[in-house]
């Protein structure tokens, strides 16, 4: 009935059909950082941010993750700024050094586009330091336009594994009136990261982890302390 709604079923199933083989990478990571007691650290620009923080501290998700909500990543301080900010070179090692990053730690890079500096950068600096990345991006877009970074890379070529959304460059799975519309990137990447980190709470209970899960707040009889006092400090924005 609903053409919008019709596209994303589809959508969905090209979006499992495509990264197979990386979520089961990406699950096995996270798996290994609930057992292993290391943080997730997700970094989005612009609208890519609302993916990372669907994964923060919210019921039924990880307590392990720190995703950066910093200004410049966000759209809270204006739209036309923070785009301009994606674009600058520099940022990105600010942002680095205010997180509480250690070896070993898991680090997400998104952006649909992957040619603005700051997540390319920021790629960079986690494999500068050693880190495994997983990225998160539009290969179609992506693969479109040249990249805007002195390096002329693009931030799928800098992660060890790469989520494609499958998203049509545009970010819009409709036209109306010629005009392209009904953007998938937000809901492909929440699909892909709740997939990845649902399936890497499988493998660390089978391996007898305890999952650091957070329980609503609305539900009387649950309580989110020993979590919070677990990972205050570690956490920037919790």
């Amino acid at each position: 009935m609903f053409e919008y709604m019709d596209a994303i079923r589809k959508q969905l199933g090209l979006l499992e059909d495509k990264n197979k083989e990386e979520l089961e990478k990406v699950s096995k990571l996270i798996g290994d950082a609930i057992m292993d007691d290391k943080l997730i650290h997700v970094l989005g620009t612009g609208h890519s941010h609302m993916i990372g923080l669907e994964l923060f501290i919210r019921a039924g998700t990880l307590a392990n993750v720190n995703t950066i909500l910093d200004s410049t990543v966000t759209t809270a301080d204006g739209a036309i700024r923070s785009s301009k900010l994606e674009r600058i070179s520099g940022i990105a090692d600010v942002l680095w050094e205010e997180q509480a990053i250690e070896n070993g730690d898991l680090v997400i890079v998104i952006s649909n586009s992957g040619r603005n500096a700051l997540p390319i950068e920021f790629a960079m600096r986690a494999k500068k330091e050693g880190h495994t990345v997983v990225v998160l991006t539009s290969l179609e877009q992506s693969k479109k336009y040249p990249s805007r970074h002195s390096s002329s890379k693009k931030l799928y070529e800098l992660g060890d594994i790469v989520l494609d959304n499958c998203v049509p460059a545009g970010d819009g799975l409709l036209e109306v009136n010629g005009i392209q519309t009904g953007a998938p990137s937000t809901i492909s990447g929440m699909a892909l990261l709740h997939t990845a980190v649902t399936e890497g709470m499988k493998i660390a209970a089978k391996n007898g982890a305890k999952l650091p899960v957070y329980a609503s707040q609305n539900i009387d009889g649950y309580s989110n302390s020993e979590l919070y006092e677990k990972y205050q400090g570690r956490i920037k924005h919790m």
